[in-house]
């Protein structure tokens, strides 16, 4: 018997293409992240069914979008150096979880838990940069 398919796939492909297309920078940095995110769900997912090739398929597909967010930070901003080096400590880690199976649910847990937080500051910023949510205070700093 044949799986039936959704008929509305093919509207849904245009809608994200247009979606993307019309994305500014930094709101598609945020899709990057929410798929890193949703990839990394699904490897662990994975790792739960005991499924070896979601596992790695998933893998892969969080250490591409890991990848591509260090390949186009602008260095020229001295904050790109700290998400250079978490990236690469991610990196790492994916890596790590690729070759050591024992510790690969532990890990990629861990590397969830990063992204989310990374996403979250994401849109925490965009949100300061539109001017929806006040700039935090340093502490120790007196509030303006």
């Amino acid at each position: 018997m044949p799986i039936a398919r959704n008929p509305y796939a093919k509207q849904m492909n245009q809608y994200q293409n247009t979606k993307i297309q019309m994305a500014k920078p930094e709101e598609l940095t945020l899709m990057l992240y929410d798929g890193a995110i949703k990839f990394c769900n699904i490897a662990i997912m994975g790792l739960e069914a005991d499924d070896e090739r979601k596992f790695t398929t998933y893998l892969l597909k969080v250490e591409n979008i890991v990848d591509y967010l260090n390949n186009t930070l602008d260095m020229k901003y001295p904050v790109a150096k700290d998400f250079e080096n978490v990236y690469n400590y991610l990196m790492k880690r994916l890596v790590e979880a690729d070759l050591h199976r024992d510790e690969s649910m532990e890990i990629m847990n861990e590397v969830n838990k990063h992204l989310h937080t990374m996403r979250d500051t994401w849109a925490d910023a965009m949100k300061i940069a539109r001017g929806q949510m006040p700039a935090p205070v340093p502490q120790g700093a007196a509030p303006a």
